[in-house]
């Protein structure tokens, strides 16, 4: 349930029924075991959850993975690029690649800039920049 909330609040009080379990194992009586359940976890929910989820949502959740992460890297064409298909290499990587501009070829060895991700296809352009 608790990962379909994702709210932190069942994980606290999680954490004080595991409070009272290890209280009743060292021989705590019952009144007490409730005791510690209730103190841990108003505790852990009071003050834990709001520090755990401040940290979750602080993340950037803007970052980019997998293939939208090359999105403005430079390649170097393998097999010549044209708005038909060809290969790139990206750091160890080789994609597919398609030309941004239909009229735009390029060779093998020319440094080329991602663009685009289009399925399975980086879409390049020129590389000002680096010419």
């Amino acid at each position: 349930m608790e990962i379909l909330s994702g709210d932190f609040f069942l994980l606290m009080i999680g954490g004080g029924a595991a409070a009272a379990a290890v209280a009743s194992v060292f021989g705590a009586p019952l009144w007490l075991a409730l005791v510690i359940f209730a103190v841990v976890s108003l505790v852990l929910v009071l003050g834990v959850r709001p520090l755990a989820k401040r940290a979750l949502l602080s993340q950037d959740l803007e970052l980019e993975d997998g293939a939208r992460a090359s999105i403005g890297k430079t390649a170097i064409v393998t097999q010549e690029v044209d708005p038909h298909g060809g290969r790139i290499k990206v750091g160890s990587d080789e994609w597919s690649a398609l030309s941004q501009l239909p009229f735009e070829r390029f060779t093998v060895g020319q440094t080329v800039r991602i663009v685009a991700i289009r399925g399975a296809h980086a879409i390049v352009a020129t590389d000002l920049e680096i010419e």
